[in-house]
């Protein structure tokens, strides 16, 4: 009996990002892995077709209880974006620091499930840690066990994507000796049409007089194709809720010019954060910075204020019916370790093409099989 879709594996799921491109792009998404709570109520909510298990994905046993919970289903794609802290140009970079092999877990999936095809995602400066020891460790590994495995040249940036975003990610998309070798997509957008932050969140209200509610009403009617996609299925407004600022911390932003930064304050103000992302504003006319986890450094291109939870999730490429769960610390942290969707989707399609034409090409047409 053929199945209408390839199903997936989704390892350190977060709150589905990941998920949510392969979703759209026709996949389905059998279950998400992974040890955050918070985050697995959000994927479950949103995705509600597929299952959802906490675990610790460090431990070796862990694959079993994974082939419990798909039980029989074949696994077509392993999906996975393992913890970056390790790898990250921001953290440890000891060579032997213990996240780096979380990435280990994608290959017990791999060895047991034996898919089709994985991706994995992972910050840029794994390209070049260690002089590019790392990538090629992960190269070796997967082309030991069958696998054709495809790295970016260079790290994706979202915004050529259709993200109105800067952020950049590697990506390592392997898929099975006799299915050929897989190709990126090219992009979509260039320099000159990229998704403003403006466009992506203009239309939500300004929470200037007031913090808003976790459920809430829209201001204005969409003012641009990305809004009025973006808005999705929902008639109201979720995760909306401005951060209460001190009059102080207020007027610091203030002093910030639309693009700019803590070198554009006045000598002896905000003295407190003096490091790259610090007292950073968003450029109306621009994609966004890279969305952090809700560290605070990042603002409004017009309000001086941080972005809430929606505006972020908006700059991520999340709908507006994607809706976050647990506390606003929880939510900024679920939405800054996303892979947007919409890059998501643009992989995972050009996969689903690739896949599926090499299938085609090997499975000659009933009507042409002589008895």
């Amino acid at each position: 009996m053929e199945r209408d879709k390839m199903n997936v594996l989704d390892l350190f799921s977060g709150c589905g990002g990941f998920s949510q491109g392969f979703i759209d792009a026709g996949f389905n998404v059998l279950l998400g892995v992974d040890h955050d709570q918070a985050a697995l109520k959000t994927y479950k909510y949103n995705h509600k077709e597929s299952d959802v298990l906490e675990a610790d994905l460090s431990q070796e046993s862990i694959i079993e209880e994974i082939e419990n919970k798909v039980k029989s289903n074949p696994i077509d794609v392993v999906i996975g974006g393992p913890p970056c802290q390790g790898f990250s140009l921001t953290g440890s970079r000891d060579i032997n620091d213990t996240r780096n092999s979380l990435y280990l877990a994608v290959v017990r999936a791999v060895k047991r499930f034996q898919p089709k095809a994985f991706v994995i995602e992972n910050v840029q400066g794994i390209a070049t840690l260690y002089n590019g020891t790392v990538k090629q460790r992960i190269i070796n590994t997967f082309e030991d066990m069958g696998y054709n495995v495809s790295v970016t040249d260079k790290p994706l940036l979202a915004a050529d994507y259709g993200v109105p975003q800067m952020r950049k990610r590697m990506f390592f998309i392997g898929v099975k000796k006799g299915y050929g070798t897989f190709e990126f997509p090219k992009p979509t957008h260039t320099p000159e049409n990229y998704v403003t932050s403006e466009q992506a969140i203009g239309d939500l209200p300004s929470r200037v007089e007031e913090l808003g509610e976790e459920i809430d009403s829209y201001s204005s009617v969409p003012l641009s194709p990305y809004q009025e996609v973006f808005r999705g299925t929902t008639d109201v407004l979720h995760n909306h809720v401005a951060s209460k600022h001190t009059d102080k911390v207020k007027w610091v932003i203030s002093q910030v010019p639309e693009g700019g930064n803590h070198k554009d304050l006045p000598q002896g103000v905000g003295e407190s954060r003096k490091f790259n992302e610090a007292w950073t504003r968003y450029h109306s006319k621009k994609p966004s910075k890279t969305i952090d986890t809700g560290h605070r450094n990042h603002f409004h291109y017009k309000y001086n204020r941080v972005p809430t939870v929606r505006e972020n999730a908006r700059l991520q490429s999340f709908k507006d019916d994607f809706v976050f769960k647990g506390t606003r610390t929880q939510q900024n942290r679920q939405v800054g370790n996303a892979v947007p969707p919409l890059l998501s989707f643009n992989l995972a399609s050009a996969l689903k093409d690739h896949l599926e034409g090499v299938a085609a090409f090997k499975t000659p047409p009933k009507d042409s099989v002589v008895n």
